[in-house]
């Protein structure tokens, strides 16, 4: 059995961090869900999301030796995703990646049967989430939410999107109720 890659993508202040924590907590075994973790040269104190902190050099020894599945590089910071997901999907499991938007076609060309999440919100709740979190300026919030409306609008190839303007719990009950609803269909027989 090959397991699902599910790309989890939305702009910064979405609250991706905050539902993918959520859903840790919220699974069960039997879920055979895994939410990998990122690999990004940004320090560990930095807040949001429990990540491996490295060091640029570190960074790059590790992509130059091909350890990392998928890597990109974003906001002056570089981001990777071990090849651990891919024993993972080898083993049936469901594997949840926070991705970046701009590098959906290269994550679709590597495979092919990938799965596109989007989390979405207003541009109220997300620069209020920036503005709380503290790690940008005000030039750089505004940057980022110019961004995000470039980046943002239909996204035909989406298999599912989530507004999280409200509660996370509401948001990650939608998102655990796709995943199980997706493995409940392909456990059917055809």
């Amino acid at each position: 059995m090959t397991g699902r890659l599910i790309y989890v993508v939305g702009a910064s202040g979405v609250g991706k961090d905050t539902v993918l924590g959520a859903l840790r907590n919220a699974l069960d075994a039997d879920d055979r869900i895994a939410i990998a973790h990122r690999y990004i040269t940004r320090p560990a104190t930095a807040g949001g999301e429990n990540h491996i902190a490295l060091g640029e050099h570190e960074f790059l020894t590790r992509l130059n030796a091909g350890c990392f599945a998928l890597n990109w590089h974003s906001h002056g910071f570089h981001y990777g995703i071990g090849r651990e997901i891919e024993v993972w999907l080898a083993r049936g499991l469901s594997v949840l990646i926070n991705g970046s938007r701009a590098y959906w076609p290269t994550v679709r060309a590597r495979y092919p049967h990938a799965q596109r999440v989007d989390i979405i919100a207003t541009a109220d709740t997300i620069r209020a989430r920036m503005r709380a979190r503290g790690r940008e300026t005000n030039d750089e919030i505004t940057a980022r939410l110019l961004r995000n409306s470039t980046l943002a609008g239909d996204t035909p190839d989406s298999a599912l999107r989530i507004c999280n303007d409200g509660r996370v719990e509401d948001a990650v009950a939608t998102l655990l109720g796709w995943l199980r609803e997706a493995r409940s269909d392909a456990a059917q027989p055809t």
